[in-house]
């Protein structure tokens, strides 16, 4: 769009080598551990699988990554959005103890959680035939930050082990296949989410999704969502753009950000390991726009649960030559 300021274009060159000024948090003189992770749980979704999961931690905790123990031995390191993952090559009709900790970014570890016990159940010959779908689903919301959601019976040449609950095509959750009806706790509140519900059977064959479900949180009186970047700033100078902002109250630290120009996405700010911002956070970007193009920039943040958040304040400014 080399020649033109039209606000509706993206910028047609954005040399986003992104040699990102990021701001990372600060670990010094940081010795205070997260607390464990609470509300473990594990599922047996196979006779060789198990699928644990656990509540996210408060944000003062600055948790930045988690690993998961099976019997006291470390088999999953995972970063601090990930909250359940599925353990696999186990023997059946076995019982297994899991227990996960958290670490913050300056190498603290929490204490270990309580434990959570399963049994993987009996082997089945070879079965390639997946359970039906569930026929209906229901759900609502049960306050800000939870959904319940209930389903009918899938049925299976053996049996039903598991329900999967997905959103936005990510497995969010595990019930047992014994179950009807679970909760889905950490979304946001004032949010709209739809749910599908897949049964799985015990040599993982999954149905396909069941029928979807839209549930929309309501308001939280108490607390505002805080899902938008506050006081976004952008400065302009020869060949580059200064951002700064103040990352959102989100419940977890934000590590992900997309960036809008002109009312259309042109990158995704990602902040690493170690680096995720807890207060305020700086990014460059360098662009070879000629001198008196106008940009309008506002950003948002991915949510825990995986939407994209409500967008910061939008600024307008004009490149110098």
């Amino acid at each position: 769009m080399r020649g033109t300021t039209s606000p509706r274009r993206a910028p047609a060159v954005l040399a986003l080598g992104l040699a990102a000024a990021l701001t990372g948090c600060g670990a010094g003189g940081d010795t205070r551990p997260p607390h464990a992770p609470a509300g473990l749980t594990a599922q047996a979704g196979s006779a060789t699988s198990v699928h644990v999961m656990w509540r996210a931690p408060d944000a003062a905790d600055g948790v930045s990554g988690y690993q998961v123990f099976q019997g006291g031995r470390l088999v999953r390191e995972l970063p601090a959005d990930k909250t359940m993952t599925d353990i696999t090559g186990l023997a059946p009709r076995t019982a297994y103890t899991f227990s996960v900790r958290a670490e913050d970014a300056a190498g603290n570890r929490s204490p270990l959680s309580a434990p959570a016990e399963v049994t993987t159940p009996d082997a089945r010959a070879e079965d390639r035939l997946a359970p039906t779908a569930p026929a209906a689903a229901d759900g609502r919301a049960e306050g800000p930050h939870a959904v319940r959601l209930s389903w009918d019976a899938a049925a299976d040449d053996t049996s039903v082990t598991a329900y999967d609950v997905y959103q936005a095509g990510v497995r969010v959750h595990t019930a047992p296949g014994t179950d009807r009806a679970t909760t889905v706790t950490g979304l946001q509140p004032g949010t709209a989410y739809v749910f599908t519900v897949r049964a799985r059977d015990g040599s993982d064959n999954s149905s396909p999704d069941g029928p979807p479900v839209a549930v929309t949180t309501p308001a939280d009186p108490g607390r505002a969502p805080h899902t938008a970047p506050g006081s976004f700033t952008a400065t302009a100078s020869p060949g580059a753009v200064e951002l700064t902002w103040t990352a959102p109250d989100t419940g977890r630290a934000t590590s992900e950000y997309q960036l809008y120009v002109n009312d259309l996405p042109v990158t995704v700010i990602q902040f690493g390991a170690g680096a995720v911002p807890r207060g305020r956070a700086s990014y460059r970007l360098t662009t070879a726009e000629p001198a008196g193009t106008a940009w309008t920039l506002k950003l948002r943040a991915r949510l825990p649960d995986g939407n994209w958040g409500a967008f910061s304040e939008e600024r307008r400014i004009l490149l110098p030559g």
